[in-house]
């Protein structure tokens, strides 16, 4: 029989905050975390607004010394696994130890770094390199460095699907707990992608919006739109067997039912034609839940504030649900976050476990001149009450990933 999985602590730092509660109670209040370009030289990109996070101090959350041989994205995933960790009130120690586990995604890992070194390496010679170069930039690190602080040694790993990175760990560890490899897992993503580099990507590629007004920039199915924000952070949840969580009398935040995954085999960047590969992987995560689909009442959508794939997640929640994709409320908490790359499903999901526990959806901002093509409800402006037991969690990503998890209110 395979283990319930349960969401026992959750930590976050992102454009909206840097803990969990400060950034669910702006999203709630439809604050908008976006703001003017300040890591990077503006006058060099036509980009000049991000989701940058503020005001946070490495040093807080660990040694300085230690803080130096880490990427900006570690920092991040670190200080949210602690705050993961003291939420759920679980300490590690030698008898558990093996059986807590980590995985934890990212995108583009420490694309800063690399940017940093190569600098470096053409300036002054290659042995000029720092040797913390390779760990510091490679995507898994932030999975390791969590669990080397941690002291959590069981399964250690790191899904790279792109902007479905944080939501496909989570699905992974997910899976980890139900077959019984582990009890518990921290999981998540994390992802510092303001960079000279990812920038001018993104940018070349036209996926960046152009407008210069930061609070309005990320508009989600909003006929205006026309490219997403660039942002960075973390998000970290604690996973528990429901066993193991009852045992230590730990305060459950809502149960995990179910993971879907898939591959587009379409394009590099775009989405499949009206949400195909998005339809099966809600369809797998429903089956995989045995979720009667009238049960769902919220989706937390990847809605990224792009021309395709606004339109085909909705046409995709529309194939799946039928009539009912009308009673559902979707929103997209990019309006107030912008896109946070791999970290992004990973925040977002706390932000669906926090939609269910106070049965009020996240507004999407910004959306004052709706799609026609994008017709559902969106709970466009202002936060709306629900009665939902079950709610998903969409996210898609260049290379034709799709993920969904779906999470419902903690029954007992």
């Amino acid at each position: 029989m395979m283990s319930r999985v349960v969401v026992t602590g959750m930590g976050t730092v992102n454009p909206l905050g840097n803990n969990m509660k400060n950034s669910w109670e702006r999203a709630l209040e439809g604050e908008v975390g976006i703001g003017p370009l300040t890591i990077l030289e503006q006058d060099i990109f036509p980009i000049n607004v991000a989701g940058e996070v503020t005001d946070f101090r490495p040093e807080d959350y660990m040694d300085r010394k230690e803080a130096r041989k880490m990427d900006r994205f570690t920092h991040f995933a670190v200080a949210s696994a602690y705050m993961a960790l003291e939420d759920a009130g679980l300490q590690i120690n030698d008898q558990n130890a093996d059986r807590v586990g980590v995985w934890i995604g990212s995108g583009i890992g420490g694309m800063g770094t690399y940017e940093q070194q190569f600098r470096q390496f053409i300036d002054k010679g290659p042995r000029r390199v720092s040797p913390f170069f390779v760990p510091m930039m490679i995507p898994d690190m932030a999975s390791g460095q969590v669990s080397i602080l941690t002291g959590a040694k069981g399964i250690n790993s790191c899904t790279v699907t792109a902007c479905a990175s944080g939501t496909n760990s989570i699905g992974d560890a997910f899976k980890v707990i139900q077959r019984g490899d582990a009890d518990v897992m921290i999981t998540g993503g994390a992802e510092a992608p303001i960079t000279n580099m990812a920038m001018a990507g993104f940018s070349s590629a036209k996926a960046l919006t152009t407008s210069d007004d930061p609070t309005t920039a990320s508009c989600p199915f909003d006929a205006e739109r026309d490219g997403f924000v660039m942002g960075e952070g973390a998000g970290i949840l604690i996973l528990e067997s429901l066993e193991a969580a009852q045992a230590r009398g730990a305060h459950i935040y809502a149960e995990i039912l179910g993971y879907g995954a898939t591959g587009d085999a379409y394009h590099m960047t775009a989405p499949a034609p009206e949400g195909e590969g998005a339809v099966r992987a809600m369809e797998h995560a429903l089956s995989d839940g045995n979720i009667e689909k009238t049960e769902v009442g919220y989706i937390n959508a990847h809605g990224t504030s792009t021309p395709y794939n606004d339109k085909y997640e909705t046409s995709a929640i529309k194939q799946v649900f039928a009539d009912h994709a009308y009673d559902l409320i979707v929103s997209s908490t990019k309006s107030m976050t912008g896109h946070l790359l791999g970290s992004t499903g990973a925040v977002e999901s706390i932000f669906t476990v926090q939609s269910l526990v106070d049965q009020m959806a996240a507004p999407t901002m910004n959306l004052n001149n709706p799609d026609p093509d994008c017709d559902l409800d969106y709970a466009p402006n202002k936060k709306k009450p629900m009665n939902a037991k079950i709610a998903l969690n969409n996210s898609f990503g260049f290379g034709g990933h799709n993920a969904t998890l779906a999470f419902r209110t903690y029954e007992g």
